[in-house]
């Protein structure tokens, strides 16, 4: 379905968070060719981390139309509003239910491009999340270092590995970094769920506040993701919001909100666990941390930076180190900003996806790795959650693809969201520690 050259080229994004819809919309215009015009729609999938329009407007990603749906009002909105291509920015469950949702109500008729990926370091559940989104046209790898993990996956099961394209992040840019400021600003970039326990979260919020005392001419800068209340790709249950609270922190120490290139903007010093900003930082060249003091596991994702140069401790920061980042590391890693390899990051993926629109015989269904023969015990589940039968089709009392929601069930929408979050915050931490007596 290529759009015509007087018609726009169609981009629909599905996406299940504020992060992930920003990754999946500035794709979508890396993907378009250059100078062309494009319109862009997007869908929001209706689930817990569902954006709010505050993280929206964070994101600093628009698009043309913007709405919230459930998988099936999609895979019915997909069948009644054609495309050129299609973004498929959700957790890899998501994306198998709507490979096979689309697959039966496409069939062998005509239909878009499909392209997924990930939005940032794939430091954990590789196998699984790729076989997951296997069944796409293109397969986003954010570096060599990944396409090459991705083919690998692929190919040790006898899936079809042509559909791993690389490309880079969408979201890296801004100006580089060009020398120390006044004042020194220390920024420290926390994640939703690493580390996962009060004991750890609050030993980095004491080392950070340590460090705005050791040095009061540094703005000490903690750079949130969302507030109280608020979901992104990863469930929060302890925000640092509420564990700093009664600690007294200096004057120059700050919480803070925003677009992460603006915070980047005025940043001397990025400090993570192994946040996907510590790849913006190196981008623009600022002196990057990835902290080793809880250790360097794959539970916490700080291992992806073996190698890098970033690796260090609060000790070391302290007494004034400052990283700096081993090249070849960052240039295998796809954020590298010189050479102009960035800047033409998405140049393979672009000419892939002309191809596929310009073929006269149109494309054939979509043919995810997972099916009904190769794991029977599995897919019916995934698509299930999604009110899709083992054949992908909805099953009956799935929520229609009618009309806006009314008031009533708004209403009873959002405080179904408050419990299933106040049971995630609340309750579900309690119970947990009850289990640890």
């Amino acid at each position: 379905m290529p759009a015509t050259t007087t018609e726009p080229l169609r981009i629909a994004v599905l996406a299940d968070s504020d992060t992930r819809w920003k990754w999946g919309a500035l794709t979508a215009r890396r993907l378009a060719p250059e100078g062309a015009e494009i319109r862009l729609d997007g869908f929001l999938l209706r689930g817990r981390s569902t954006p709010t329009a505050r993280q929206l407007q964070e994101t600093g990603a628009r698009a043309d139309s913007l709405r919230e749906v459930t998988a099936v009002e999609f895979v019915r909105a997909m069948g009644e509003e054609p495309c050129d291509v299609l973004v498929l920015a959700l957790v890899g469950g998501g994306v198998q239910a709507m490979l096979h949702g689309l697959r039966h109500a496409w069939g062998s008729g005509p239909r878009p491009v499909v392209v997924t990926g990930y939005v940032g370091v794939v430091y954990e559940k590789l196998a699984d999340g790729l076989l997951l989104r296997h069944g796409a046209d293109l397969v986003l790898a954010n570096s060599a270092h990944d396409a090459q993990r991705f083919r690998d996956v692929y190919e040790g099961v006898g899936a079809d590995a042509a559909a791993v394209t690389e490309v880079a992040l969408p979201f890296l840019g801004g100006a580089p970094y060009t020398g120390r400021r006044e004042p020194f600003t220390v920024v420290f970039a926390v994640q939703p769920s690493v580390p996962d326990s009060r004991k750890d979260r609050a030993y980095l919020l004491g080392r950070l506040i340590g460090h705005a005392r050791r040095h009061p001419d540094r703005e000490v800068l903690l750079k949130l993701r969302s507030k109280p209340g608020e979901h992104t790709t990863h469930i929060e249950e302890l925000p640092y919001q509420k564990l700093v609270r009664g600690l007294n922190p200096p004057a120059n120490f700050r919480l803070v909100y925003g677009h992460m290139g603006e915070v980047l903007d005025r940043t001397d010093l990025l400090v993570t666990v192994s946040s996907t900003a510590a790849l913006e930082s190196l981008h623009r060249r600022v002196p990057t941390a990835v902290l080793t003091d809880l250790g360097v596991r794959e539970a916490l994702g700080n291992h992806h930076f073996l190698g890098s140069g970033c690796l260090t401790s609060w000790d070391r920061l302290d007494a004034g180190e400052l990283p700096t980042a081993d090249p070849a590391w960052v240039a295998r890693q796809g954020v590298a900003s010189g050479g102009g390899s960035y800047e033409g990051a998405f140049d393979t993926a672009r000419a892939r996806i002309a191809a596929l629109l310009a073929d006269s015989g149109g494309l054939p269904p979509l043919d995810p790795y997972y099916t009904a023969e190769t794991a029977p015990g599995y897919l019916p589940g995934i698509l299930a959650r999604h009110h899709l039968g083992p054949d992908g089709a909805p099953l009956p009392g799935a929520p229609a693809a009618d009309q806006a929601p009314g008031p009533v069930r708004q209403i009873v929408r959002r405080a179904a969201r408050g419990a299933y979050r106040h049971g995630v915050q609340r309750v579900a931490p309690v119970i947990r520690r009850m289990g640890e007596l």
